[in-house]
């Protein structure tokens, strides 16, 4: 089924949302920059300190008071827009969807897959906090349109740099060098991510951690050697952190596109290079009874580009939001593609699920998110029974996202033990509330985004390469209350909080197929920008 790209059912329609969109907008963008002229970042800081720049108390008081008026006097325009605004959220679908043609080439990996016996998928996940850029201040990161068309620009350029390899020879040579600094030998090209269609159901998991392109984040390739010993003690698996965009994405599900001109931005980079994008997730206004718990000023935040067609697409709304999470409509994309292979006659497709949980950390907040995972594992299942077919050979069920607990700290032991992780494997997972020794948490300290160890994609990847240095940017775990948290174990290595997941599962794979690797690709939290 070919999804069309408004997500309302007609023009008339989706003209009168753009016309009260337009009334709204000025309003919207003078409160953002009033709260983005209040609220600097760490950075921003350090900058009028070095600069000894004086003037930013008059900058603020008069950039306040202007943008307070223009948001005042854009008032009545924007209650006027949202008079023919909110009603339409009621027939609008539940996100957007770009597409056009792939003119970037990537590298079929699958391309001998009959001679080899075997057909490879990438995935990453990760959370971008591009959030209006007034709020994204409160995490300590700004300049939200610049970072959208930047990551954009990365993530095209990682996956399209050219794969170089420089061999040595010299009475010092050290082997292979490459462009990139990470150190980690490279597996066979089919090694990671692959699929056996002639073999009985076995497991064989092979993660790599990967990342996202920004100036702060930490991103992976597959070119390295020589991994420290802390990163690969007591593991049997490559582990690679790397500065650079793998190279073998064939899906990116990303969190916290909160944003439509980001995500916009975002789409248009990503469409030459994937051609199937899935933006503008999530509900608006007030929904129908039993959807969604309150007004909605966000959608979801969830984003999908895809290299292989969308054939359907469901989103759920998580109902049990709370504080500030209930003003976003947070919940579940569950998508249908089709890959393009056929084997017997039957065409190859896969399921891939994005949801963002429940993010605040409280006495009874591990019971909603324990409440979510729930509603999720239902919807998919539901989602899955509706769609199958009888000539469709399924080669990937995935699940990823943002899930905002852990498995190392001792308050999400509530999450931890839930039953999707039965339904679907963890790779980094060595069981409830135990991570395998050669994981790194995802979950950057926001105050030190901008410190010097983590300011640029190379001193981030030495950062996270160096346990003890790690101690000190990612998020430690989170103890239970009145109760003294020891971490970690004697002789296990420090990893921190790893909130991003990328889980698979077996069962829907046809019983003569076999997942012999699988690759994950996660990232940190959130990716400063430096404007010079």
């Amino acid at each position: 089924m070919s999804l069309r790209a408004s997500p309302f059912p007609n023009f008339f329609l989706e003209g009168l949302h753009a016309v009260g969109w337009g009334l709204i907008f000025p309003c919207f963008w003078f409160l953002d920059r009033l709260l983005a002229t209040c609220i600097s970042t760490s950075l921003e800081r350090m900058w009028r300190r070095e600069m000894e720049c004086y003037l930013h108390p008059l900058q603020v008081v008069f950039g306040s008071v202007l943008f307070f008026i223009l948001f005042i006097i854009s008032t009545p325009f924007a209650l006027l827009g949202f008079i023919l605004w909110a009603p339409l959220q009621a027939v609008r679908r539940p996100f957007a969807y770009h597409h056009q043609e792939q003119i970037i080439p990537m590298e079929n990996r699958n391309a001998r897959w009959e001679e080899t016996g075997k057909v490879s998928f990438g995935f990453l996940t990760g959370n971008l906090c591009l959030l209006p850029d007034g709020i994204a201040r409160f995490n300590n990161l700004g300049h939200t349109q610049k970072r959208a068309a930047y990551i954009g620009k990365s993530m095209v350029q990682g996956i399209t740099r050219p794969h170089i390899r420089i061999f040595v020879d010299s009475p010092s040579s050290c082997g292979t060098v490459t462009p990139s600094s990470s150190l980690i030998p490279q597996p066979a090209p089919s090694s990671y991510g692959s699929v056996d269609v002639s073999a009985a159901n076995q497991t064989e998991d092979v993660p790599e951690t990967d990342g996202l392109p920004k100036p702060n984040s930490n991103q992976n390739s597959n070119q390295h050697k020589n991994p420290p010993q802390t990163l690969l003690r007591d593991a049997d698996v490559p582990l690679e952190v790397s500065a650079l965009f793998p190279s073998s994405v064939d899906v990116v599900c990303l969190q916290e596109v909160f944003d439509k001109r980001a995500a916009l931005k975002l789409a248009g980079a990503l469409g030459p290079l994937y051609g199937h994008v899935l933006y503008d997730v999530g509900g608006y206004a007030c929904q129908p009874a039993g959807t969604c718990s309150s007004f909605k000023f966000f959608n979801s935040g969830l984003f999908l580009a895809s290299r292989y067609p969308v054939m359907e697409a469901e989103y759920h709304c998580f109902p049990n939001g709370r504080g500030e999470d209930a003003l976003a409509a947070k919940g579940l994309l569950a998508v249908k593609v089709e890959i393009g292979l056929r084997k017997d006659e039957k065409k190859m497709v896969g399921y891939i699920n994005c949801t963002h949980l429940h993010a605040p950390e409280g006495k009874w907040d591990g019971e909603i998110r324990v409440e979510q995972l729930n509603m999720l594992t239902k919807w998919i299942n539901e989602f899955q029974a509706v769609t199958r077919r009888d000539d469709e050979l399924v080669m990937f069920d995935v699940l990823c996202g943002d899930f905002n607990f852990d498995n190392c700290s001792p308050d999400d032991r509530l999450e931890q033990s839930h039953s999707v992780f039965e339904d679907y494997t963890d790779p980094c997972r060595a069981g409830a509330g135990r991570e395998k020794p050669w994981v790194i948490g995802t979950l950057l300290e926001q105050p030190t985004l901008y410190d010097e160890n983590v300011r640029t994609p190379d001193n981030l990847q030495r950062t996270l390469e160096t346990e003890e240095l790690r101690k000190d940017y990612i998020s430690p775990p989170v103890a239970i209350a009145g109760v003294p948290l020891v971490y970690p174990e004697p002789d296990q290595p420090w990893i921190g909080r790893r909130i991003d997941y990328l889980l698979y599962r077996e069962s829907p794979v046809s019983s003569r197929c076999k997942t012999v690797r699988f690759l994950i690709a996660m990232s940190l939290l959130c990716f400063p920008v430096y404007l010079p």
